[in-house]
């Protein structure tokens, strides 16, 4: 069967968001142009980790001589966006792996987030028995592409998310739960 493409070559929104509270929160990435919308679940890990590549990224592009491609330094005000998930939450799949890159030809950024995919045992075992590579195509993949503004814009907030969780405890540098915390080091173990 072929692989299911939900493909934005220039969506209207792009987001990280989160549903559930702090401690509990599941991340998504949306997508929307016109009526298509998708979100796709991911960790958290791996918001924060799209996010900082990103900005890595952008950051290498400003660095070249004469900012060719008109990265900006900072989020441009008109890109801001605060606006929670849009409603039905629905993700498609669980995000396994991440793809990102830059493409000259259009000056955008490209994320492509495939699914994890199960696979049998028969299968797992002639991957560990031959010297070729597995070939498994995925049932589906999301391909977003976002010019540099939208990216600096998609990367700030998504930081934020990623920051806007539990805090973080000065003494032991586990997060710190609603209900309380236990300072736990190694020698009380």
């Amino acid at each position: 069967m072929p692989t299911i493409v939900h493909g934005f070559g220039w969506p209207d929104r792009v987001v990280v968001g989160t549903v559930g509270q702090p401690g509990s929160r599941s991340f998504y990435l949306q997508a929307r142009a016109g009526a298509q919308l998708v979100s796709i679940a991911l960790e958290k890990e791996q918001s924060a980790l799209l996010a900082e590549k990103i900005e890595e990224i952008l950051d290498e592009l400003m660095a070249q001589d004469g900012n060719p491609v008109s990265v900006p330094a900072a989020t441009p005000v008109e890109l801001v966006d605060n606006d929670p998930l849009e409603q039905p939450v629905e993700p498609e799949f669980r995000t396994g792996a991440l793809s990102l890159g830059w493409d000259p030809t259009t000056a955008q950024v490209v994320i492509e987030a495939y699914p994890i995919i199960e696979v049998d045992e028969a299968d797992a075992e002639a991957f560990f028995d031959s010297d070729e590579p597995l070939e498994v195509e995925p049932p589906e993949v999301m391909l977003v592409r976002i010019p540099v503004g939208t990216a600096r814009a998609f990367a700030k907030r998504t930081l934020e998310v990623v920051g806007a969780g539990r805090p973080i405890c000065d003494v032991c540098g586990t997060p710190i739960d609603p209900e309380g915390h236990i300072h736990l080091f190694p020698d009380d173990l």
